[in-house]
């Protein structure tokens, strides 16, 4: 039997029709830490409505979950640009350059994001962030 053959069919989902059917079953494969099959919904969402923050973010965030830190930076820049004031969006900017040891890149967007929240883990991440920069 061939390879071709073996793959699994796409993930289809009754009813999916429209960028809020994809936000949703998207999202709940993300916390279900099912990113394949997140990014095999939100792309055809996405070709469908590219500017789509919700859908976009959920993209970034399934690429944080495999790894894909540049994919993930990326997005993630775009989405800091055109919405600043998105906390999420700073802190896993932050989070993935962090991840990528670009330190000094990423306490900037971890320090705003904790400023706009004042959420203990975005306080938590700038601490750790400046504890690595004073050993370093």
């Amino acid at each position: 039997m061939d390879e071709e053959q073996m793959k699994a069919p796409p993930i289809v989902f009754p009813g999916q029709s429209g960028p809020e059917s994809a936000y949703r079953i998207a999202h709940d494969l993300l916390v279900r830490r099912a990113p394949v099959e997140a990014l095999q919904v939100l792309e055809p969402a996405l070709a469908e409505d590219p500017r789509n923050t919700g859908l976009r973010a959920l993209r970034a965030w399934a690429y944080l979950i495999r790894v894909q830190l540049r994919k993930a930076e990326t997005e993630l820049r775009s989405l800091v640009e055109e919405t600043p004031d998105d906390v999420w969006a700073r802190h896993a900017l932050g989070r993935a350059l962090e991840r990528q040891s670009r330190l000094e890149e990423a306490l900037p967007h971890l320090r705003l994001a904790f400023a706009m929240s004042g959420d203990i883990e975005h306080e938590l991440a700038v601490l750790r962030v400046e504890r690595q920069l004073m050993a370093g």
